[in-house]
């Protein structure tokens, strides 16, 4: 692992997972400045959710960094960029510092290379996808979905399925590829079940 000094985005919901991209609308003054910042060094932004509702909150240990792959700068100082998942880090400490955002001492996970699952694992992975999916009414190209390397399905259900923060906090936090995708199998039959049970009482 290395450790680095990373600028940081508290964000409920909104989490970044490697090698995914995450679009972002920054409007507040706050973040204005760190991603000038972030574009006047190195690119770069620790995506992390906070652990309550105040103010400043407490933050998560793990989130990912991301690197503004795309920018956009909006003439009233708004700016709306893509961020592309580098890797998993762990606060260290968090840093006393004049900025009007939060910066801590972290420590980078190597990214490596894609992880791979079993044939069974990814089957029942897709499986699981498409009645989730069919559920929710979702349009998917399963074409597409079926091209996909086995990290970048796995990661991308867990960034983009309508899952609370607490457990898209665990899928970031999962050990292992494996581990993550027997946990968002889990999550989608979890979450199917209940919205059925929702569609059922109403």
């Amino acid at each position: 692992m290395t450790v680095t000094r990373l600028s940081v985005f508290p964000l409920a919901g909104a989490l970044l997972f490697p090698r995914m991209q995450l679009p972002l609308h920054i409007f507040e003054p706050r973040y204005r400045a760190m991603v000038s910042d972030a574009l006047a060094r190195d690119r770069r932004i620790g995506m992390i959710q906070p652990r309550d509702s105040s103010d400043p909150p407490a933050l998560f240990d793990m989130g990912c960094v991301g690197r503004i792959a795309d920018v956009e700068a909006l003439p009233d100082g708004r700016f709306d960029i893509v961020l592309e998942g580098l890797a998993r880090f762990t606060i260290v400490r968090e840093l006393e510092v004049t900025t009007p955002f939060r910066q801590v001492e972290a420590e980078l996970e190597d990214a490596g290379e894609p992880g791979v699952l079993a044939l069974a694992e990814r089957a029942s992975l897709e499986m699981e996808a498409r009645r989730f999916a069919d559920g929710l009414g979702y349009a998917v190209d399963w074409e597409a979905v079926s091209r996909l390397d086995d990290e970048s399905l796995v990661n991308g259900i867990a960034q983009i399925a309508p899952f609370d923060a607490a457990s898209k906090q665990a899928l970031l936090e999962s050990d292992s590829l494996g581990d993550r995708a027997a946990l968002v199998v889990q999550l989608m039959q979890f979450f199917g079940r209940h919205g059925e049970d929702r569609a059922t009482l109403q």
